[in-house]
């Protein structure tokens, strides 16, 4: 993976740049020093590394404000930074970069239950917006597995979905309004406490651009009432093709269950010896979440059991209390760390039609017995958001680059079947030069012109999205 030269002359001039951010941050806003600045050297793609230039933690709006004035003064890349947790390399920095994190900028600002809404600091993590709702009867619907730890603005930068957003939609779905500054340091308010906003959909433009455009430091959530009660039920196959043709009959039949999880036997396993979930012993199993009242989910389940007996599953067991489903999704939401006790891994994100899960399925398998890879699959399946696990060995030489081969292949195969190259999880640095197999030279000129609106001087992270050779000349 390709990365730009330094800029030399940013390089030189480090001891006054970071003397004017310390300034305007104090002490303890700057990390400078080579051994902490390690932390920063990558985010959850952690096979590239990188220490940026330095630090800075502003701790308001104001500040990032501030920030952005001298790196743009001084010409200065700046990537922003969530919690980290970027599986595309989203937050990677180059040497002669500012990483802006935002973690210290955590507060709710409001709370609105009657026009069912939460204003916070996008440095809050996902799972805490719920935790600040919740004891009155609210939730926030978004929720990624790294829930636990990543922020909001990164679900903002990569428009985060999650196991719920086959029913509630990802993040543009559940984002009313930001406060975002610009590269220039201008700060602007886009969207609100309100069903919609006039004019152009600059908030739908911002969701998503993973931040190229802006640095959203503040952000209005719609939040929801927590639904009466909720029951999942674990379904077991001797297939993945199988498996994969029962969650297409489900969504076919017009049940929209709130989730549908796919775990394949290697995730399976791992999770199983991670947390010990007492899954099944299959090949393929799906975890198929219903909610509502009693009388809803006996009539959805009903249905879904139907669908799934006529595939002869190996074992359909419903949830029978609070702490059996709770130990089902725990297994799900951990399967991602269960499976780095395996080996190294890179996780892709691709979306596919549901009615192709069954043909994909059945050519990663073939795809990574070419390549001599395993790969583990562990998806959202009600809306074909694949994440296929490659695993690799980080000590050998040559593992990597065949991994990145194999994840191009099956990239590139979802776009062939009708998908996309990303559900949730952005391009990053990882799909950035493969950005040619979706969209057209004249598509990503007009996504680069996009950019140069909002970032004349092409400062906001650097060398993500779009392929370096197409972006060499707008770059400073």
């Amino acid at each position: 993976m390709q990365m730009p030269e330094p800029n030399a002359g940013i390089l030189a001039r480090k001891p006054r740049i970071v003397a004017r951010l310390r300034e305007a941050l104090g002490e303890g806003g700057v990390i400078d020093d080579g051994i902490e600045l390690r932390a920063y050297e990558c985010d959850g793609l952690s096979a590239y590394r990188c220490p940026p230039l330095c630090a800075v933690l502003p701790a308001s709006t104001e500040e990032v404000s501030a920030v952005m004035r001298i790196c743009h003064d001084e010409g200065v890349p700046v990537v922003p930074r969530g919690s980290g947790t970027s599986l595309s390399g989203g937050a990677l920095p180059t040497a002669d970069a500012v990483l802006l994190g935002i973690a210290r900028m955590n507060e709710v600002l409001e709370t609105d239950y009657a026009n069912r809404f939460i204003r916070v600091q996008t440095g809050r993590t996902n799972l805490s917006v719920t935790g600040a709702v919740e004891a009155d009867g609210f939730f926030y619907a978004p929720d990624p597995s790294s829930q636990l730890a990543c922020a909001i603005a990164g679900n903002i930068a990569m428009n985060s979905g999650g196991a719920h957003c086959l029913k509630y939609g990802v993040t543009t779905n559940n984002l009313m309004g930001v406060t975002m500054v610009m590269a220039d340091g201008e700060v602007v308010e886009i969207g609100g406490a309100h069903l919609d906003a006039g004019g152009l959909d600059l908030l739908g433009l911002v969701c998503g651009s993973e931040g190229q455009l802006g640095v959203v430091t503040e952000a209005t959530l719609r939040i929801l009432a927590r639904p009466e009660g909720a029951r999942p039920v674990l379904i077991g196959y001797d297939s993945a093709e199988v498996a994969g043709q029962c969650v297409s009959d489900i969504i076919k039949a017009g049940i929209l269950p709130v989730a549908i999880e796919y775990m394949d036997r290697l995730v399976i396993q791992a999770a199983e010896a991670h947390v010990h979930a007492d899954y099944p012993d299959c090949e393929a199993l799906l975890i198929i979440e219903v909610e509502g009242s009693e009388a809803e989910i006996a009539d959805q389940l009903g249905r879904i059991i139907a669908i799934a007996n006529a595939h002869n599953p190996v074992e359909l067991r419903e949830s029978g209390s609070a702490a059996e489903s709770e130990k089902i999704w725990q297994g799900r939401k951990t399967a991602f760390g269960a499976m780095g006790q395996i080996n190294d891994y890179m996780c892709l994100d691709g979306t596919i039609p549901v009615s192709q899960l069954p043909q994909v399925l059945r050519r990663i398998g073939e795809m990574g017995d070419e390549y001599g890879l395993q790969v583990g699959n562990v998806f959202h399946a009600g809306d074909g958001n694949m994440h296929p696990l490659i695993l690799y060995d980080a000590n050998r030489p040559g593992d990597l680059e065949k991994a990145e081969d194999l994840g191009a292949d099956i990239l590139r195969l979802c776009v062939e079947v009708g998908g996309c190259l990303t559900g949730e999880h952005g391009v990053g640095v990882e799909k950035r030069e493969i950005m040619p197999a979706q969209y057209s030279g004249d598509d990503l000129e007009i996504q680069m012109q996009v950019k140069d609106v909002f970032d004349p001087k092409w400062v906001l992270n650097p060398a993500k999205v779009f392929p370096l050779d197409l972006s060499a000349g707008r770059r400073m």
